[in-house]
């Protein structure tokens, strides 16, 4: 006796794929078929999939946290060095504090003007503050 028939009613889009793929050579739309309930039926092969996914999710946290760890020490590293430079920076003379300022101002836009750049990949001279 043969296998058993089975009529089944799918969209136009999956029937379409299915016949695509059962024109490869060595593929029909039966072996295709069976092999898409076996997969259904047995949840070893889900479980395997799920085992698969959930490593490269757990991969991914494990990246994520290293990426934020790697941000915090940044910050705290920046945190500090700016603390230390004003604790040692000498306060400046009143006479000399508005051309300190115009000074700072200019090489704070040139900063500003670099990091864009990195940021941007453009060029900013259009920039405004």
């Amino acid at each position: 006796m043969g296998k058993p028939r089975v009529n089944i009613r799918i969209s136009t889009k999956l029937y379409a794929q299915l016949c695509e793929a059962a024109d490869r050579p060595g593929a029909t739309k039966t072996a295709i078929v069976e092999d898409a309930l076996r997969a259904w039926f047995d949840p070893e092969a889900r479980s395997v999939l799920e085992e698969r996914l959930l490593a490269r999710v757990d991969a991914f946290d494990r990246r994520q946290a290293e990426i934020e760890r790697d941000v915090a020490y940044t910050y705290e590293t920046l945190a500090h060095y700016i603390y230390y430079w004003l604790t040692r920076t000498e306060p400046i003379p009143e006479g000399e504090r508005d051309i300190a300022h115009a000074l700072g101002q200019k090489r704070f836009d040139h900063f500003i003007g670099q990091v864009a750049r990195k940021i941007g990949g453009r060029d900013t001279r259009d920039i405004d503050r």
